[in-house]
Formats: structure tokens, C-alpha cells, sequence
């Protein structure tokens, strides 16, 4: 059979290649060997192809670190081409409100903003590029209409802009911290105080990558304040009222980890990752489903002014059903009265 050795014009995508090792070729890396052949793909996305099985040698999973020898059979699965644009998805969306210049929409718990690395489907902008004809373009073609964000297991209330002169108008307030967020939480243990300001830098954490700390004097540190509020407390549990004045990244999960009292099945800050209502009750419940498999965290409320009006506009997101029903129990079984 002859070799297929496909130049860097043609397409790979969907294509099996076989490729025979050349004399010349003998004793190099099959990573490299890869890369010649295909260097409209970067090394670090090869190695990738290759360690996910998608790379043979005379019919067996090679390893990068493989060396070739001449007349060996090279079978490789080129990776698919993470695309430039939003591919619109049928997703359904819970509007909160909606005109000419924005939408506010209560994104549902699970679901990414914008596409990124394992998440190239089932995001926010896919759905975004389906309901909306018109969505802002200064995000980039992968980020239509996207002003802020949610983490992926945070719920509630995100504003999209349609125009490019509307999202200018609503980043500028961000910018000048001018839109009011309102979150609400569960935490456990509870706080001892019933409220207080937590003002503590945050900045890439020293050993995770994809955890945040609260670092001093750190090249990553941005400033953060966050104050929170006790609405209901229980034995082991509050709900509490969080109003963030900055917006960094997982700002509201750090800080409150950091005070003791972090966010309720957080996976990445409370060392758990659901919670069963056999664990809340303390009873045995037979073939039973986890109650929250998520941090209990939802953005409740936000406040800006209209980009073109400037009126002002207050959105409340309802809490999804996971929050509901586990909220539900902790009243039933962790009352403090009972």
C-alpha cells in the first residue's frame, strides 16, 4: 500500500494517515516525525493526539517519545480543528429581560460561558448564537455578545450585549464598578460574625493552576474586596447575602474559604463535591441521587445602567431547582431549633 504523506495545504480533518518512515526519518522522535508532516499542528497539540490514541506504529498506540525506525507504519488520527466561530446550538435559555440593545439571561448551573479548552459545545454562546439574529462582536467571534462571565457551577443573572456600542457602554461600567452584583450562597460551617468585609488580594495560586489564592506582593495579587451579609443560619450551614466590589476570578469562592466558611460543595475550595440527603437527614435513603453536585453559589441580582437610556436597571434570577431542594432540607434537618 502506498504512503500517504498529506502537505500542510490539504486537509486532515476527519482523514486517516498512514505514513511510511523514510531512511532519513530513522531514529527521530515520533513526536517530531508528526510535526514535520503536519505542522499546521502545534507540538503540544500532537503530543496531546498521541498520548489520546490517535497516533500508531505498525498498528500498536505509540508514546511521543518513540523512536522510529525506517519502513515503520505511522497511523495518525489528525485532532479535530477547534473552530474560529460559535457554531449556534439549540439550547434552551431562561430570558430574564430583553430590548434592542442587551438581554439578561439566567444561565443555568453546568453550563461554560464561552468555549475553551473541554468545552467546545453546550456553552452559553452556542445557545446565545442561536435564539439572538444580532449579538455585540467586540468579545471575538468565539465570545459573541459576552460582557462578564459566570463560572461554569455558578448560577443566575448574566447581562449579554446585541450591539458593540452597547457592550462598550456596559464594560466601561464594569470597569468603573458602577453595576451592582448581589449573590447568593451556602456556606458551611456558618460565619460567626452576621456580616463583615473581606478586603485580601487574589492571585494565581502557588501550585494549582487552576485554583486562585489570596496572595500579598504577588505579580498575579489584584485587590478584592468582598462583603457578605447572614441571612439564615443553621447547625453547620448559613445562607449569607455576598456583594463582591471587584470582579476577580473565583473572588467570592476564595474569600469566603479564606474566612473559614467556604462555599457549600465547592469542588475546588471546600474539599467536597455533592452532598445526598442521607448525609443532611443523618438517615439511610435507598438508591438515592446526590441533592447538589455543584457550589451552591448564584448570582441573584444585578443592577446597571441601561447603555442607552441610562435607566436603571435591576434583573433577579430565580434560583435554580438544586439550590431550592437543598435548601429545602437543610431547613427540614438542620434548623437549629430542631
Amino acid at each position: 500500500m502506498p504512503s500517504k504523506k498529506l502537505n500542510n495545504s490539504e486537509s486532515t480533518q476527519g482523514d486517516l494517515a498512514n505514513l511510511d518512515v523514510d531512511i532519513d526519518e530513522e531514529h527521530m522522535r515520533l513526536d517530531s516525525y508528526l510535526v514535520k508532516h503536519f505542522s499546521q499542528f502545534s507540538r503540544a497539540k500532537i503530543q496531546r493526539a498521541v498520548a489520546g490514541g490517535r497516533v500508531k506504529i505498525d498498528g500498536i498506540p505509540a508514546k511521543s517519545s518513540t523512536r522510529l525506525k525506517a519502513g515503520q507504519r505511522v497511523e495518525f488520527s489528525p485532532p479535530p480543528k477547534s473552530s474560529d466561530t460559535q457554531i449556534p446550538e439549540e439550547i434552551p435559555l431562561n430570558i430574564i429581560l430583553e430590548d434592542d440593545e442587551f438581554v439578561v439571561i439566567n444561565k443555568a448551573p453546568g453550563m461554560v460561558v464561552h468555549p475553551s479548552k473541554g468545552h467546545w459545545s453546550g456553552t452559553l454562546t452556542a445557545a446565545l448564537s442561536f435564539h439572538f439574529k444580532q449579538l455585540s462582536t467586540i468579545g471575538g467571534a468565539t465570545r459573541p455578545g459576552i460582557v462578564h462571565r459566570l463560572d461554569r457551577d455558578t448560577s443566575g443573572a448574566i447581562i449579554i450585549a446585541k450591539t458593540d456600542d452597547a457592550h462598550s457602554k456596559l464594560s466601561q461600567q464594569f470597569e468603573a464598578r458602577t453595576v451592582e452584583k448581589e449573590y447568593w450562597a451556602i456556606v458551611s460551617p456558618a460565619p460567626d460574625r452576621d456580616r463583615d468585609m473581606i478586603n485580601k488580594p487574589i492571585g494565581a495560586h502557588p501550585y494549582q493552576r487552576e485554583k486562585k489564592a489570596i496572595r500579598s506582593a504577588h505579580a498575579t495579587s489584584r485587590p478584592a474586596q468582598t462583603t457578605y451579609e447572614v441571612l439564615e443560619r443553621f447547625a453547620g450551614f448559613a445562607v449569607i447575602r455576598v456583594t463582591p466590589k471587584t470582579g476577580r476570578t473565583h473572588q467570592i469562592r476564595v474569600h469566603m474559604t479564606h474566612v473559614g466558611c467556604p462555599i457549600f460543595c465547592d469542588r475546588l475550595y471546600s474539599g467536597r463535591a455533592r452532598v445526598s440527603l442521607g448525609e443532611l437527614s443523618g438517615k439511610a435513603v435507598d438508591n438515592e441521587i446526590p441533592l447538589l453536585e455543584r457550589q451552591a453559589l448564584h448570582a441573584h441580582k444585578i443592577k446597571f445602567s441601561h447603555p442607552k437610556t441610562g435607566e436603571l436597571i435591576e434583573c433577579i434570577a430565580e434560583l435554580p431547582e438544586d439550590l431550592k431542594r437543598t435548601l429545602e432540607r437543610i431547613r427540614e434537618f438542620r434548623s437549629l431549633g430542631s
